[in-house]
């Protein structure tokens, strides 16, 4: 049994019939999460893009295991890129226990590159868990020591994840069995799992992209929610090279007088999509939106809040592989209470980020703003 600390929600508030938890970084959200699944009766659906056989992914192996052996249906969906294979041992230990799993994709080169890119392309960026029926979980943050406090030695990657108690737990399930039998996993038991009603209640949202027709519900919802805005828009994000479209929705906003704040991740694992976000500094810049980069820890958070009413928390980067590639989900609240936690939760990390201003882009050599550019003409690829 871990010793990790145990670590209270950012906020935990209550939506409709909804209780709905925020909960900020590793310490807090593998916490909730882990408890959740220690409390697991009927079913454990998990569903991840990084699922590292690391102290923290012991830790939930271990709980998964458990309740497996104690008859609990558990299912774990794992992407081919992000996570690779499962190792050996951890199969025979999953078979043992009766422990079902999915790779999504995994990556095999076809004799076609162009077909083998293609499909690299189309990852499962999804983070789901739902015990029961009943508590769903949805965020940015990956089973891995890099979202681990300190205690274990983790990176304290900056990550925001939500938990909530009612509908939308079931229809982050239903998003969950329908790739596990798209995509053939094993035959689950069906009477354990019930489906969402039609008529969702008012105040939470699960947005998700597919592929195919509904590979946008993700930017439709960003962009009618920008469109709307009457007084400010903030948002957080760890990639952010988004599509024209929305970058001419926000600079509409200011213009009509909304206050937009920016956090980009200065931070980074992924150093080109940086670069690919400072090339449209410029522009933003001078249609008034406000720029910030984070450079304490890697940023990996996935957020948003708009006129502290409109929330979302999510897996879904601004960025073309979110938006028209991956498979993502987010979660919507409306709700002013959330909204009220969500600014209080981006007030407390602006602090910790500096303010880009138009003289710094102009000052940066010539040399410098050409890597900018040229990030910028590869990013639907990053």
């Amino acid at each position: 049994m871990s010793n990790a600390l145990v670590v209270p929600p950012f906020a935990q508030l209550k939506v409709g019939t909804h209780r709905v938890s925020v909960l900020r970084d590793g310490d807090q959200t593998f916490t909730a999460m882990l408890g959740a699944i220690r409390a697991a009766q009927r079913t454990i659906c998990l569903e991840t893009y990084i699922f590292q056989e690391d102290h923290t992914g012991k830790r939930f192996i271990e709980a998964l295991l458990e309740r497996a052996q104690a008859g609990v249906e558990v299912s774990l969906l794992v992407d081919g890129w992000g996570t690779g294979n499962l190792s050996a041992e951890l199969k025979q230990r999953f078979r043992a226990a009766g422990v079902k799993w999915l790779v999504f994709g995994p990556v095999r080169f076809s004799r076609r590159l162009e077909r083998w890119v293609s499909r690299l392309r189309r990852r499962d960026h999804r983070k789901i868990l739902v015990v029961d029926g009943k508590v769903g979980f949805t965020g940015g943050l990956n089973i891995a020591d890099a979202y681990a406090g300190d205690e274990v030695g983790g990176g304290r990657w900056r990550d925001t994840h939500v938990r909530v108690d009612g509908h939308a737990a079931l229809e982050l399930q239903a998003l969950f069995l329908e790739t596990w039998r798209k995509y053939r996993g094993p035959a689950l038991d069906v009477t354990r799992y019930s489906s969402p009603p039609r008529e969702a209640p008012s105040g939470i949202r699960v947005v998700a992209n597919n592929f195919g027709r509904a590979n946008r519900d993700i930017r439709r919802a960003y962009q009618q929610a920008f469109n709307r805005a009457q007084s400010r828009i903030a948002v957080m994000n760890a990639y952010f090279v988004p599509p024209s479209r929305l970058l001419k929705t926000l600079r509409h906003a200011v213009r009509k007088g909304v206050q937009v704040s920016i956090i980009i991740g200065a931070a980074t694992d992924v150093k080109l999509v940086l670069l690919a976000s400072r090339h449209l500094y410029a522009r933003l810049l001078r249609s008034g939106v406000r720029l910030y980069e984070w450079e304490e820890r890697v940023l990996h958070a996935k957020t948003a809040v708009i006129d502290g009413r409109w929330s979302t928390i999510g897996s879904a980067n601004l960025d073309s592989l979110s938006l028209q590639a991956n498979l993502e989900v987010n979660v919507v609240i409306e709700d002013a209470a959330v909204g009220e936690a969500m600014e209080r939760m981006f007030e407390e990390d602006l602090k910790k980020t500096r303010e880009v201003t138009l003289d710094w882009v102009k000052e940066r050599p010539w040399l410098e703003r050409s890597f900018w550019w040229l990030a910028y003409q590869v990013r639907h690829w990053l």
